[in-house]
């Protein structure tokens, strides 16, 4: 299998929040690569990452970076696949991470989700690659329809508990 969506992380200590990106790649059964990747520890292993993604057919890159945060942005000045970027929370609460991701300077764009949203990442990864490919468009229309039916379960639940004054 060749690799569609690359997931990259600063360090492994961000795998726990990166984990609910490989699970829901897995579930759509879009192909993907995990690695680790500093931009301030391995900056020659970005550079070789970023320049030969597109070229090894990555599709869409995932990077997540904690505190300074400058590995999603590093990715996206050396490669024209779109990066979606992964503020993980660290110290400030993560919003030093998602400052960092969302302020680029013209030109070299990051897509950006909320602190440690890895799940919507992969969600927007594969609603990106849904636009050519049909069979993951409908496994995310599947996905979404899957959201609504939970809603619509709770919403039923929700009307069978009891209160004096609950008026529905």
């Amino acid at each position: 299998m060749t690799p569609l969506v690359s997931v990259i992380m600063g360090s492994t200590s961000d795998l726990q929040v990166m984990e609910k990106a490989a699970a829901y790649l897995n579930e759509m059964q879009i192909p993907f690569e995990m690695n680790a990747l500093s931009a301030h520890r391995t900056p020659e292993a970005v550079e070789r990452f970023a320049r030969g993604a597109a070229g090894r057919g990555i599709k869409v890159i995932i990077a997540a970076a904690g505190m300074a945060a400058h590995l999603p942005g590093v990715i996206a000045a050396m490669t024209t696949v779109p990066v979606i970027g992964v503020p993980i929370k660290s110290g400030m609460e993560g919003m030093d991470a998602l400052l960092a991701i969302v302020q680029m300077p013209p030109g070299i764009p990051v897509a950006t989700v909320g602190v440690n949203a890895a799940l919507n990442a992969a969600i927007l990864a594969s609603q990106m690659l849904a636009l050519t490919d049909e069979a993951i468009a409908a496994r995310v229309s599947a996905y979404k329809e899957g959201l609504k039916a939970k809603i619509e379960k709770a919403n039923a639940d929700l009307a069978q508990i009891k209160y004096e004054y609950k008026t529905n």
